[in-house]
Formats: C-alpha cells, structure tokens, sequence
C-alpha cells in the first residue's frame, strides 16, 4: 500500500527514485488522472538527475496544445517494487499519471490534509 495527502485539494504522493551509486531520492508528486504516462518532471530536475534519454515524443496538453516532449528512463520504487518507467521531461510540478496507477485502487477523500491510499488490485 502506498499513503500520500491531498494538499490544497491536490493528492500527492511520494517517489522513490533510485539512481545507481547514490542514495534513493524521493519525490513528492503531484497524482494526475488525466495523465497517461508514468512520471514527468521538470526538464531541470532530469538534467540533475542524469536521466538517460530515450526519444522524442509528442504530447497533446490539457488544452489541446500539441509540444514535443523529451522522454527518459528512471528506476522507481513502487509499492516496494522496483520499476522501469518513462518519464516526460516537462512541467513544473512532479506528477504521476495512470500508467503508475495501472491495476491500482485508488482511494481518495478530497479535504485538505486527508489521507489517501492507493493498493494493489
């Protein structure tokens, strides 16, 4: 099971991601249902974390704005599961999208400062 918060009627929750020769490093994220893919983060936090690049790709925005987007790959730990995951450099907030929520049950009370909860299915 993991826990997060909504804050400010934002659910969030934390990401381990795991980069060879450092330690673990955990990311508060901000769970976007409408967003398809696994993880984005901003383009400066995956030039500091030294994402090995996988392509390019385009990605159409919540208001239909259609932008190429860089993709890299990262080491999660999800569920006490270590995954491989895309993760679109853009944005400014970190988010996670249905592709982390896939076979989840997601359980959230949207008040400020509850707690939510996504399990296994």
């Amino acid at each position: 099971m993991i826990n997060g918060i909504v804050i400010g009627r934002q659910p969030q929750v934390k990401v381990i991601v795991r980069i060879s020769g450092y330690p673990d490093l955990e990311i508060g994220c901000v769970i976007n249902t409408g967003f398809e893919g696994a993880l984005a983060l901003p383009v400066a936090a995956v030039a500091k974390l030294k994402l090995p690049y996988v392509a390019k790709i385009n990605t159409n925005l919540a208001n239909g704005e259609n932008v190429v987007t860089p993709v890299h790959q990262a080491t999660v730990v999800w569920d006490e599961v270590e995954l491989e995951v895309p993760v679109l450099a853009m944005g400014v907030r970190p988010q996670i999208g249905t592709l982390l929520l896939n076979n989840c049950n997601l359980n959230i009370d949207f008040s400020d400062g509850s707690i939510l909860s996504i399990d296994a299915l």
